[in-house]
């Protein structure tokens, strides 16, 4: 099956109700839009399509791992994603006014003549959107397999000492009181 057809659901055929759909995903499946901040991806999407008159309702549920830049040390960090998102599609006539006029990011507009439902660029959008945005081991894993030590240690000598004379402040001491 080819890429593009993979990622093509073809719901006019599909009877009301909910149907799953699964997917892989490794590095080959971002190629195509680009350059990422993460690399050794092995995602996995599970698809719940519900399917009534007039619309459809879609559950994705993101996990799996991938490799991300620590943003502390640098080194890569392994990752577990996890996250569920829900869109709405709804048929009409003019589904670009619709998309253009909508202000819910979760609410999509597609013809009331079309026949395949395209998730490529949802299932993109969702796996980039369950990475954490701060990319860093937790403070108790500091210094584990997966930390740069030389760089924690370079941190640590940059973090700035406590001023040993604190006559500086003293005069602010004053109007904690008040």
């Amino acid at each position: 099956m080819s890429s593009r057809r993979e990622f093509e659901i073809a719901f006019v055929g599909l009877k009301p109700g909910e149907h799953e759909f699964f997917y892989e995903l490794d590095d080959r499946f971002f190629t195509e839009f680009g350059q990422q901040d993460f690399q050794n991806c092995k995602a996995k999407i599970k698809l719940v399509l519900e399917k009534n008159t007039g619309f459809m309702m879609l559950k994705f549920e993101v996990g799996g791992t991938l490799e991300v830049g620590c943003d502390r040390c640098g080194n890569n960090l392994p990752l577990e994603l996890w996250d569920e998102f829900e869109m709405l599609v709804k048929m009409t006539d003019e589904p670009e006014k619709m998309n253009e006029e909508e202000e819910s990011p979760d609410v999509f507009y597609i013809s009331r003549t079309e026949s395949h439902l395209h998730v490529k660029n949802w299932i993109y959008e969702f796996v980039n959107l369950s990475i954490p945005m701060h990319k860093m081991c937790k403070e108790s894993e500091m210094g584990g397999p997966h930390c740069n030590k030389e760089v924690l240690a370079r941190l640590q000598n940059m973090n700035p000492q406590q001023p040993e004379n604190k006559q500086i402040w003293k005069d602010l001491d004053k109007f904690r009181n008040e």
